[in-house]
């Protein structure tokens, strides 16, 4: 670095958001020698910064465990991914996005918009858990870019109804990730019953938006918990 170089503060440097949350997902898997101290310590810390980290057991083979760690700088999240590695804990898929209000929800609250950009996590009451990408399609006769604004603007007033008929049961954050990674945006259910993330999904995909236009990625469910609870219930005691 030139010694004349002037050293920036981190917001400055362009590792925050301008506005809203940054937001890592990891699903990981774990191996009997893990240093259970180790990682526990890990995440306490990384929470007594102020972030806000979602622990989940993952049912299936495609992980074990699941962060979801939300903060402002990109820098502390990178750090937090480096200090599970140095446990030798495996990534198996991760996914990075940020907090947003839709170009579609332009006309709602101010206090609604702050709940969109700067979600307190997880929901009181839901402890079932569901991570997943998706995309809007580009085939060709169907590409969702080639719309008109109002029609685009028109779907999506419908797949937010049919969304809405889930309120209370389901919590849904949709967090945008174009160039960020390899869908356009990330979305994470939290419901109070398995079924509740089966119904809200299968209903959803009969809409026009989803229907005609949607593309998903690999889904990822499983229990929030405490870390120490997540460790007890994967047989890490």
């Amino acid at each position: 670095m030139n010694d004349k170089e002037e050293v920036l503060p981190n917001e400055l440097k362009g590792f925050s958001p301008s506005s809203g949350t940054a937001v890592l997902h990891l699903f990981c898997k774990l191996k009997q020698s893990l240093d259970v101290e180790a990682l526990v310590k890990i995440a306490k810390e990384f929470q007594n910064q102020d972030y806000q980290l979602i622990v989940s057991s993952i049912l299936g083979h495609k992980a074990d465990i699941g962060f979801m760690a939300l903060g402002p700088d990109w820098e502390v999240l990178r750090s937090f991914q480096s200090n599970l590695q140095h446990l030798d804990i495996e990534i198996s898929y991760s996914y990075v996005s940020l907090t947003e209000v839709s170009e579609y929800a332009s006309n709602i609250s101010e206090s609604m918009k702050r709940h969109r950009l700067y979600p307190k996590l997880p929901p009181e009451g839901k402890s079932v858990f569901c991570f997943y990408g998706m995309s809007k399609r580009r085939n060709v006769g169907q590409n969702w870019y080639e719309l008109p604004y109002e029609k685009r603007e028109e779907l999506m007033l419908q797949h937010g109804t049919s969304g809405r008929a889930f309120s209370g049961r389901i919590l849904q954050l949709v967090t945008g990730s174009v160039g960020l990674d390899e869908y356009e945006w990330g979305v994470t259910l939290f419901g109070q019953k398995p079924d509740d993330i089966k119904d809200v999904v299968y209903t959803l995909r009969y809409d026009e938006a989803s229907a005609q236009y949607g593309e998903f990625g690999p889904f990822y469910v499983g229990m929030i918990g405490e870390i120490e609870q997540v460790l007890a219930n994967l047989g890490f005691n």
